[in-house]
C-alpha cells in the first residue's frame, strides 16, 4: 500500500493552482504554446486555455504571455511569476510527500502489519 497526496491552492473556493495545473504550465514552457501544451497533456486546447485563464483571474496576475501570428505562428511563454510558482509548489509538494511517507511508515505500517483482533 502506498499513500497518495493531492495538493492544490484555492482562493475563495476556486482552484488557483494544483499539480495538474502546474504540469500544464510546465507543458506550455516545454512546448512554447498553449496548443502544444494541450497536446502534451492529452487535453483539448479549450480546456488548457480555460484553466490558464482561471488561474490568472483568481491570482489577479498573468502566468502566460502569448504572441499571435508572425512567421512562426505565435507562441506562449511563462511569466516569472509562473516559473516561481512551479518551483515553489513543486518543492512544497515534494516535502509534503516525504513527510507523509515518513508518517505513514511510522504510524500506519505497524497497524497494518499487526491489525487489532
Amino acid at each position: 500500500m502506498n499513500p497518495r497526496l493531492n495538493l492544490w491552492l484555492e482562493n475563495e473556493g476556486g482552484v488557483v493552482f494544483s499539480i495538474w495545473r502546474m504540469e500544464l504550465l510546465q507543458a506550455v514552457a516545454d512546448s512554447g504554446s498553449i496548443s502544444g501544451a494541450a497536446e502534451l497533456m492529452h487535453t483539448h486546447y479549450r480546456t488548457a486555455w480555460q484553466k490558464i485563464n482561471e488561474m490568472e483571474k483568481r491570482l489577479g496576475q498573468k502566468l502566460v504571455e502569448t504572441q499571435v501570428g508572425g512567421q512562426r505562428g505565435g507562441g506562449a511563454q511563462l511569466t516569472p511569476l509562473a516559473q516561481a510558482l512551479i518551483a515553489a509548489f513543486s518543492q512544497v509538494n515534494q516535502e509534503l510527500e516525504q513527510q507523509m511517507m515518513q508518517r505513514f511508515t511510522a504510524v500506519l505500517t505497524p497497524l497494518l502489519d499487526n491489525p487489532p483482533e
